[in-house]
């Protein structure tokens, strides 16, 4: 994937942030990205300092780093991260549907194990299958996807905040932290997947 090293594979698109000088050289950019685009249109986010871009088509990937580099713009892979929520459930039938509508509006949102948020402004709610529990056993967890690179730096700041490894047996694909008081979160790569 050389021809990609602009970009990391997060949760289930290619991901890339490019650096920006300017406001207005982010725009030019962006145009440039929407020529060479026309109908394939990649998810992009324009900020003051950078240009974020998504897309599930590694083709399109390398014509938008084509278009970066003929812009004289720098990649930051590791400034990518993706937020997902994970919910514990043994009937994702029963809730699902409750989830999709109160995050997206619709529960046509509710498609397999996920709901997805068509907009992309709510972060993605997963339902991992469990056995039924009396509660309080944490239901909730987040996912954070980031690239391979990151993830060691991450582990020391969790540790050194007071946290702990409590599963790593399936690392690289993620690892399990969680906070002083037992809440949980995953950190997530596409390695090893």
């Amino acid at each position: 994937m050389d021809e990609l090293q602009d970009w990391r594979k997060l949760a289930q698109r290619l991901h890339a942030r490019f650096l920006i000088d300017a406001y207005a050289d982010g725009v030019r950019f962006v145009a440039a990205v929407g020529e060479v685009c026309q109908d394939a249109g990649p998810e992009v986010r324009l900020g003051a300092s950078f240009v974020d871009v998504a897309t599930r088509d590694a083709e399109l990937a390398g014509r938008i780093s084509a278009v970066a580099a003929e812009h004289g713009l720098t990649a930051d892979p590791t400034a990518v991260a993706q937020l997902e929520i994970g919910l514990d459930t043994a009937d994702l039938v029963e809730v699902g549907p409750f989830w999709a509508a109160v995050l997206t509006g619709s529960t046509e949102s509710f498609q397999g194990n996920d709901v997805m948020d068509p907009t992309g402004r709510v972060a993605a709610l997963w339902f991992q299958g469990t056995t039924p529990h009396e509660t309080p056993r944490q239901r909730f967890h987040l996912d954070l996807w980031l690239p391979p690179e990151v993830v060691p730096g991450r582990i020391e700041a969790a540790l050194a905040a007071g946290g702990k490894v409590v599963y790593d047996e399936e690392a690289p694909a993620f690892i399990v932290l969680a906070d002083p008081q037992g809440n949980k979160v995953c950190l997530c790569t596409s390695e090893g997947r």
